[in-house]
């Protein structure tokens, strides 16, 4: 039986809404990342931890933290998201402090098929996290119309 924890990006999650649906899909599928599993070892989804965040000096530092949440669970592999893979600048940085902290639990970059290439989907998000939201200001000063 392989346990599996899942570390998914803080921004995907947090200011996107991104409810790792794709991930947790493929995961019962054994689709994307979790394909290399062999299919006839069970597979135990332990947990799903943030990111978190983008890092200042105690990035690695506040990520080993979180991350114990599920070693304390004995996971076998901690799988980064795709969202990790394809937009997280640290993931390497991350990488090597969870293989130096956790020498036993094997570190995969990547969860759910890719269905557009990480160039792709950098753009779309930048999209996405680019985009004027409203607030209260605007409808205080009459600046949103449509509300």
């Amino acid at each position: 039986m392989a346990r599996i924890g899942i570390l998914t990006c803080s921004n995907a999650t947090q200011d996107l809404g991104c409810s790792s649906v794709s991930c947790l899909s493929d995961f019962r599928k054994r689709k994307g990342a979790f394909q290399a599993y062999p299919p006839e070892e069970k597979l135990t989804l332990t947990g799903i931890i943030n990111c978190p965040g983008c890092p200042t000096l105690t990035g690695p530092d506040k990520l080993l933290q979180r991350i114990r949440g599920l070693t304390e669970f004995k996971v076998d592999a901690i799988h980064f998201t795709y969202c990790m893979k394809a937009l997280c600048p640290f993931k390497e940085k991350y990488r090597a402090a969870l293989e130096e902290a956790f020498p036993d639990i094997k570190i995969v970059i990547g969860t759910h098929e890719e269905h557009v290439t990480p160039e792709e989907y950098r753009r779309r998000v930048k999209k996405l996290f680019c985009q004027s939201p409203k607030t209260m200001v605007d409808v205080i000063l009459n600046y949103d119309e449509e509300i």
